[in-house]
């Protein structure tokens, strides 16, 4: 059993790129965060030490201009350009101010100024271009996005290998829990690298499987061992019937002898399946004859159809090679089935090109709950569904599986359900 319905594949996108996504963008905020740290402090720091210049130079200045009454290099007394607020103080403080206007080849400026004589006197004022350290910031801007920019190429390409071993550690998780689900219980993931939360889960998963493992050995080993104590009993109970008298009450214990006959022989098959003492004996057989023989042998009416090549008389030319025993016994549980979960008319196409087997019914269709889990012994689902012990299905997938076919269950659009059988190829 591979499937009970096929599932419409929806859209991923791989972990390893979610991560080295993520890691493109911490690293691009990082970089972009460094770099407005880096330029605003580089600009203070420009605008700090240039005022720190303006007001030695001043000082300077202001003390050649006292001694000799001469202007130093670079002094000017009452200059067009100077800021208000240094024109304002009437003290004889020496006071600095920031400039942000550009003039010709003068960039932002920081000016140093103070009055000669106190109040009234002229200002002598002196100004220092950061016009070259706003140059080098320029060019230490751009530096840092180059380095940005080669420290976020090398990042991306650890984090995709990163992130690579990390998604296939989960993916060795997800493919050990998905044979799990699919029936493989011997599936383990093993011990893995590291001790991380990668791990725990491959751990709980593991311990999972055997815990599983050991309550379904228990399950099956009840069933088993159910059927083989019954065995006995019930075959005592046919040969007791066999010797009442004929009559209404010897027909009725009779079928219902039957029915628990019936009932121990699908048990002790199901414990032989999960024990896995099972073998196919292989045998080239013509598909559409075997499967047309299992439905006559059910006694229920379904129509049987023949798609592919025939010839002449009728007889279908495409041979598989299968155990047909099986074959009519997954045939025969899905005929049985659709007739006493469904309702009539019951329909079975036999695609040869395909190696296909469709069983359909008119009835109210597998139930949700069936389709989403699959069989399971002694449920039949829905109530619509009718009386049933649950095990026709059951066996019909163990069967499946044991032949290595694929049986799907879903339900027609107009109604009705509808199991298919895939058989391999050759």
């Amino acid at each position: 059993m591979r499937a009970l319905r096929r599932r419409t594949p929806r859209s991923r996108t791989s972990l390893r790129w979610k991560i080295a996504a993520l890691a493109a963008l911490t690293a691009c905020l990082v970089a972009a965060a460094v770099g407005v740290l880096v330029h605003l402090w580089t600009a203070q720091d420009i605008r700090s030490r240039a005022e720190a210049q303006a007001f030695n130079t001043v000082y300077s200045a202001m003390d050649v201009y006292r001694r000799t009454g001469a202007l130093a290099e670079g002094a000017e007394l009452d200059p067009p350009g100077l800021p208000a607020a240094l024109r304002a103080p009437a003290d004889d403080d020496r006071h600095t101010a920031y400039d942000p206007a550009v003039h010709g080849n003068l960039g932002p400026s920081v000016w140093g100024a103070q009055r000669t004589a106190g109040p009234g006197s002229p200002v002598l004022a002196v100004r220092i271009n950061t016009n070259p350290e706003l140059h080098t910031l320029s060019r230490l801007d751009v530096t840092v996005t180059v380095a940005s920019l080669v420290a976020l190429a090398a990042a991306v390409p650890l984090a995709v290998y990163g992130a690579g071993l990390l998604g296939r550690r989960l993916r060795r998780v997800s493919e050990t829990a998905g044979r799990i689900s699919a029936g493989d219980l011997d599936a383990r993931t093993g011990p893995t690298k590291g001790r991380d939360e990668v791990a725990d889960i491959a751990a709980a998963v593991d311990l999972m499987a055997d815990s599983l493992g050991r309550r379904l050995g228990i399950e099956r080993q009840f069933t088993a061992d159910v059927a083989h104590e019954l065995r006995t009993p019930v075959g005592g109970l046919v040969a007791a019937v066999d010797l009442l008298p004929p009559g209404e009450t010897e027909d009725l214990l009779r079928a219902r002898v039957r029915d628990l006959r019936g009932l121990v022989e699908d048990l002790l098959e199901i414990s032989r399946l999960d024990a896995g003492a099972e073998q196919p004996v292989r045998a080239r057989v013509p598909l559409g004859a075997v499967v047309a023989e299992a439905v006559a042998r059910t006694g229920h009416a379904a129509e049987v159809t023949v798609e592919g090549e025939t010839t002449v008389e009728g007889e279908d030319t495409v041979h598989v090679e299968t155990d047909p025993r099986r074959l009519e016994r997954i045939v025969g549980n899905l005929v049985v089935n659709a007739h006493r979960h469904g309702a009539a008319p019951v329909s079975v196409t036999v695609g040869l090109a395909g190696r296909t087997v469709v069983v359909r019914d008119h009835g109210p269709g597998f139930p949700a709950d069936l389709l989403r889990h699959g069989p399971r012994r002694f449920h039949t689902g829905a109530r619509e569904r009718g009386a049933g012990h649950g095990l026709g299905l059951t066996i019909a997938f163990g069967q499946a599986r044991l032949l290595g076919a694929e049986l799907r269950l879903d339900n027609a659009p107009d109604g009705g359900a509808v199991a298919t059988l895939s058989l391999p190829p050759d």
